[in-house]
C-alpha cells in the first residue's frame, strides 16, 4: 500500500505546482521605481500591471504609472494615497511601500527585473493556453475538428507573442488617445509625413493618408484593368522602403515602409517576380519571359534582381486556400518574419472554412470578407484584397465601376474600410477600333492619344477620408503604374 501511495505522490505534487513567479524580482523592481522614477521608463514600454503575479504589486505598479505619466513624483508617500491602507494583519500599506523603497539599491538592474517579471507572466499565459488545449482536445465534439483546434491555438499563441497577453476587454480612453498621439508623432518620421504606410503614389497617399493599420482595402476592377499590377507596385514600394528597429523588449518595430506578405492565389511566384522585374528594370515582361534580352538590358535586370533579393517581400502562391488557412499562415509570417502589409490576389479564389462552403456563395464571401477585416485588426496591419466586379459593368455605356457592382459579392462593400476601383478607358477604346482609313478611325486615334497610358483610381468609399478620383500613368509592357503631374488630379466628388 505504501508503495502505491509513493507512486501517486509525484503526480499529486505535479497537480499542485505553483505557477512560474518571482515575487522578489517584482519587489526589487517596484522598489527601484519608487526610489528613482526614471526606472519606470526603462520597463513601461513592455511591462503592464497585469504581468505581476501578486495582485497588490499590480495595483502599486499601475498607481506609480499614473503618477509618473502625470508628470509628478511617485514616492511611498504619494503612492499610498491611492491604495488601501491595510495590507495584511501586521503590515500597513505605508510600511510595505517603505520596505520596498528601503530594499532598493540601484536602478541599473530595473530593466532586467522587468524582463524577468514579463517573461514569467508569458510563461503563466502559455500554461493557461496549454491547459485549455488539453481540455478541448479531450472534450471536443464532432464539429470541433483537430485542424480548427490547431488554428485556434495558433491564434492564441500569436496574440500572446505579439502583445504579451491574449485576453480582450475595454481600453481606457486615455490609452486610446495616447495611441492616437503616438501615431501622429510617428507620421513625421515616415515618407511624406503620412499617418499610414506610403503606397508610392503621391496623390493617392494625399487623399488616403497612406495605408492605415487595421484597414481592409479592396482594389476592384474588371479583368484587364491591371489590379494585380497595382497591388504588386504598392507591395514592392512598401517593402523597398522598409526600415526597422528593435524595441526595448526585443520586438521588431517598423519605422518606415514595411514587411509585406503576398498571397498570390492566381499567379505563380515566378510570374509575380517577372512582373516586379519588368517594373523595376524597365525591360518588358514579355521580353523577360521569352529571354529576348539585349546586352544593354541585362545589367538593368541584374541591378533589379539584386534589389528585389534584399526587400522583405514574402510570396505564398498556394492555390485553393481556405480563409482560415490564410489567416493561420499570415499569423505565422508575422510571428516569424514580421508583417506590416498583407495582400490577397484575389478574394473570389478563397474558400470558406465551414463544411458547407460552396453551397451558398454569398454567405461564403461574407465569411471571407468578415474574417479579412477581423484579421486586419488582429494583426494590426492594412490588408489589401483584390476583387473581381460583376459583369453588369459591361452592359452600361459608361463603364466606370460603381459600388453597386460589388453587391453581388456578399458583404465586400460593408466590411471594407476603403474601396478603390481601377478604370482604364484605353482598354475599352482599344476594342472599338473602326476600319482603318475612315474618318471614324481618325477620330478614334485622337481619342486613343488622349487616354493612352492613363489610369483612373476611383476612391469610391473611405471611412476616414474623402472620395474622389486620382489619375495615374500606366505602362502595360512594364506592368507599372506611376505618378502624373499634379494638374491631372480630379476634384472630389460630392456624395
Amino acid at each position: 500500500m505504501a508503495e502505491n501511495v509513493h507512486r501517486l505522490h509525484p503526480e499529486d505534487e505535479k497537480s499542485f505546482r505553483l505557477a512560474p513567479q518571482n515575487v522578489e524580482a517584482e519587489q526589487a523592481l517596484l522598489g527601484a521605481v519608487l526610489v528613482n522614477n526614471e526606472a519606470f521608463y526603462r520597463v513601461s514600454d513592455f511591462l503592464l500591471g497585469e504581468h505581476f503575479y501578486e495582485a497588490i504589486h499590480r495595483d502599486i505598479y499601475e498607481v506609480i504609472g499614473k503618477i509618473v505619466r502625470a508628470g509628478k513624483s511617485a514616492t511611498p508617500v504619494t503612492v499610498k494615497t491611492f491604495l488601501p491602507e491595510n495590507l495584511v494583519a501586521d503590515v500597513t500599506m505605508s510600511q510595505y511601500l517603505a520596505r520596498l523603497a528601503a530594499g532598493a539599491t540601484t536602478i541599473i538592474n530595473a530593466a532586467d527585473y522587468g524582463q524577468t517579471v514579463y517573461d514569467l507572466a508569458i510563461r503563466r499565459k502559455l500554461i493557461e493556453i496549454g491547459e485549455g488545449m488539453v481540455s478541448v482536445a479531450y472534450t471536443a465534439d464532432v464539429e470541433e475538428t483537430a485542424p480548427k483546434q490547431i488554428e485556434e491555438a495558433e491564434k492564441q499563441l500569436f496574440e500572446l507573442a505579439e502583445k504579451g497577453r491574449y485576453d480582450g476587454g475595454f481600453l481606457a480612453f486615455n490609452a486610446a488617445t495616447a495611441a492616437a498621439i503616438e501615431m501622429a508623432a510617428e507620421a513625421f518620421k515616415r515618407d511624406g509625413s503620412l499617418s499610414g504606410t506610403a503606397t508610392g503614389f503621391t496623390d493617392l497617399d494625399r487623399m488616403m493618408g497612406g495605408l492605415q493599420r487595421s484597414d481592409l482595402v479592396i482594389i476592384a476592377g474588371r479583368p484587364g484593368m491591371a489590379k494585380t499590377s497595382l497591388a504588386t507596385n504598392i507591395g514592392f514600394h512598401v517593402a523597398k522602403t522598409w526600415k526597422g528597429a528593435v524595441t526595448a523588449d526585443g520586438h521588431r518595430k517598423t519605422e518606415n515602409g514595411g514587411i509585406v506578405g503576398f498571397f498570390s492565389l492566381e499567379m505563380s511566384s515566378e510570374q509575380l517576380a517577372t512582373r516586379v522585374l519588368a517594373s523595376e528594370s524597365g525591360v518588358p515582361s514579355s521580353d523577360i519571359r521569352r529571354g529576348n534580352i539585349h546586352e544593354s538590358q541585362f545589367s538593368h535586370l541584374v541591378d533589379a534582381s539584386n534589389l528585389i533579393s534584399q526587400v522583405p517581400l514574402y510570396i505564398d502562391d498556394t492555390g485553393g486556400l481556405s480563409i482560415s488557412q490564410l489567416a493561420a499562415r499570415a499569423r505565422r509570417l508575422k510571428r516569424q518574419k514580421g508583417l506590416d502589409l498583407l495582400i490577397i490576389d484575389y478574394i473570389q479564389l478563397l474558400s470558406g472554412s465551414s463544411k458547407r462552403a460552396g453551397e451558398n456563395r454569398v454567405q461564403e464571401l461574407t465569411e471571407i470578407t468578415t474574417t479579412l477585416k477581423a484579421l486586419a485588426k488582429e494583426l494590426d496591419v492594412p490588408v489589401i484584397a483584390l476583387s473581381q466586379l460583376s459583369r453588369q459593368v459591361e452592359s452600361r455605356d459608361d463603364k466606370h465601376p460603381q459600388l453597386s457592382d460589388l453587391r453581388e459579392s456578399g458583404s465586400i462593400e460593408q466590411d471594407a474600410d476603403v474601396v478603390l476601383f481601377i478604370y482604364r478607358e484605353e482598354y475599352y477604346l482599344k476594342n472599338k477600333e473602326p476600319k482603318e482609313g475612315t474618318p471614324e478611325h481618325l477620330a478614334w486615334q485622337g481619342e486613343m492619344e488622349k487616354v493612352h497610358g492613363h489610369a483612373e483610381i476611383i476612391i469610391a468609399k473611405q471611412r476616414h477620408g474623402p472620395t474622389g478620383t486620382v489619375q495615374l500613368s500606366f505602362e502595360g509592357q512594364f506592368t507599372r503604374f506611376g505618378n502624373l503631374a499634379r494638374d491631372a488630379y480630379l476634384p472630389e466628388r460630392m456624395e
